[in-house]
């Protein structure tokens, strides 16, 4: 690929990103300001319903890391509106296919022979064309098939030249990255840097297909024991780091609802089951599937089912994208799950604190208590009826924890960057496929599995307490003496973060309040002495926008 194609594309992102950056703090920030709050929402709809067809248009033409960019959006239906939703839905399917010569080539480079010697049969029109490369149905030779035990196969080849395409698109989200980093509150609670390198290493790893095979048999051999699951066999003989031959296992797609209906398939119970799936992969495997979305799904009927197995197949594809759930990380996990199942606001804080979701000046006591409320209040409620709760209550539950919701204590670890993002597009899919999907239904008995497991342990963990006790037993006289010696000498000092962030907080409003007035009264004066005295009407007019520049920038230094 040539270098100036690469730097056309590395600016056509840039300049992209740089526009949408743009749109949003006039938009969302500065009319705000201005109080044009109410005008701007009213546009909200249809601005990013066009934002997202021409980011649609972008990720179509260029391919690479901004169709997966999109799909990742695509599937946030619980978060995003239908109508940016919808319009990036279709990058599942519409990737362009690459060159067949060009994807001959990457193919006989890899397995050395010509295709025609390794498959009976390949077929030259892509079956799905992915942003990193494409897959081609074939049929293995006879001697082949008789060993595999199937003979239908589908072929996955890497797109030429897409190694200097990932670094090149990586270089310009790590650019865009940069800006994101400038607002202080998505930095204060999202590492960006963490995030794009955490996307650049499961990316990377996406391009090597042998360790996607192997990412496959580990699945597959965590669901050996469970019939509702399905994922194809690989054949390693005909694979190779950029090609990769897996059994077809096509069927149909996750995302084709209608089907699954046409096919007498509860979608009700097919939400239910990719729950389960994903509750087991991260509380007991530790090992799961990081990009779930509904390309990567199929539903696959079993007419021939014996009696008391299924009728259907949940069949997992796509392998590349993969994630571990160290022992730590789940042990905190568990307890966010156990409190979601038991509706325990104490153990949620508890919980996120294990994870290090909290911010050092979070108010635990608010935190609790907000959490208490939402259990009380949503707690057992489906995804349509979550969609249904009048917009007052929500706005009266937010008055009555304005202080919480303003300073957000929340941040994301780096170690749950990917499993968020999976666990984000999940919920979109169960929500797309069953509308009344039961969160509750399927949590609560999987906490109370895990909280039985956790009494049954309860001897160990007791044992671990009472020696963590003895330890603080043998050090605190030493620290409660230092601390009597810092008192005597006057040097003790109480540390209150939460009220000198709302002193702060109220020195930046009135700053912001006078920047605004001084604005005002440049602004009047400049138009009334523009009758009289255009010159200097002119120039107090214009020197109006220096404290107005002041008190929106003062707006964006959030801090604590």
């Amino acid at each position: 690929m040539k270098p100036s194609d690469l730097r056309a594309r590395y600016w056509r992102i840039v300049f992209f990103f740089g526009r949408v950056t743009a749109a949003f703090i006039w938009w969302e920030i500065v009319l705000r300001r201005l109080g044009l709050g109410r005008f701007a929402a009213r546009t909200r709809a249809e601005r990013g319903r066009r934002t997202a067809v021409r980011f649609r248009a972008l990720a179509v033409s260029m391919g690479g890391l901004m169709i997966k960019v999109g799909q990742f959006l695509s599937a946030r239906l619980d978060v995003l509106p239908p109508e940016i939703t919808r319009e990036l839905s279709g990058l599942q399917d519409e990737v362009p296919p690459e060159d067949l010569a060009a994807v001959r080539a990457v193919a006989e480079s890899e397995l050395v022979l010509p295709l025609g010697e390794h498959f009976a049969w390949f077929d030259e029109t892509p079956l799905a064309a992915a942003s990193l490369g494409q897959v081609h149905r074939a049929r293995l030779r006879p001697a082949d098939a008789a060993e595999q035990g199937f003979a239908d196969v589908v072929v996955k080849v890497q797109r030429p030249h897409i190694q200097q395409v990932i670094e090149v698109d990586l270089a310009a989200l790590r650019r865009v990255g940069g800006w994101l980093e400038r607002y202080r509150p998505i930095r204060d609670r999202a590492d960006v840097r963490a995030l794009l390198e955490e996307f650049a290493t499961t990316t990377l790893q996406e391009v090597d297909y042998l360790a996607e095979g192997a990412n496959a048999e580990t699945f597959a051999a965590n669901f050996a024991d469970d019939p509702r699951v399905g994922v194809p066999r690989v054949v390693w003989e005909l694979s190779g780091r950029r090609v990769l031959t897996l059994q077809d296992v096509s069927a149909i797609k996750l995302g084709d609802h209608d089907a699954i209906t046409a096919a007498g398939i509860d979608r009700a119970e097919v939400a239910r089951v990719l729950a389960d799936t994903f509750l087991q992969q991260i509380f007991t495997d530790g090992f799961f599937h990081a990009d779930p979305h509904p390309g990567n799904l199929f539903v696959t009927p079993r007419p021939d089912a014996a009696p008391g197995e299924p009728g259907w197949t949940l069949t997992f594809i796509d392998f590349g994208m993969v994630g571990y759930v160290p022992d730590d990380l789940r042990a905190g996990l568990r307890d966010l799950l156990i409190a979601a199942g038991l509706r325990d606001g104490a153990r949620m804080v508890g919980g996120l604190k294990r994870l290090d979701v909290l911010l050092p000046t979070a108010d635990l006591a608010s935190i609790e208590a907000a959490t208490e409320q939402v259990f009380e209040r949503f707690g057992g409620l489906r995804m349509d009826e979550l969609q249904k709760i009048d917009p007052e209550e929500l706005v009266r539950f937010g008055l009555q924890f304005r202080e919480l919701l303003l300073e957000l204590p929340f941040q994301v670890p780096e170690n749950l960057l990917l499993l968020g993002r999976s666990m984000g597009i999940l919920s979109g899919i169960c929500t797309g496929v069953d509308p009344e999907f039961d969160i509750w239904g399927t949590v609560t008995p999987y906490a109370t599995q895990l909280l039985e497991e956790e009494r049954q342990n309860l001897p160990q963990t007791v044992l671990t307490e009472a020696m963590a006790l003895g330890r603080l037993a043998l050090v605190l006289p030493r620290r409660a003496d230092r601390v009597l010696t810092l008192a005597e000498r006057g040097q003790l000092t109480v540390a209150t973060p939460t009220l000198s962030a709302q002193v702060r907080r109220l020195e930046r409003s009135v700053a912001r309040a006078n920047g605004v007035l001084v604005f005002a009264a440049l602004l009047v004066a400049g138009a009334v002495l523009t009758a009289s005295d255009p010159g200097v009407g002119r120039l107090l007019m214009g020197l109006s926008v220096l404290p107005l520049a002041w008190a929106l920038g003062s707006g964006l230094r959030r801090g604590p």
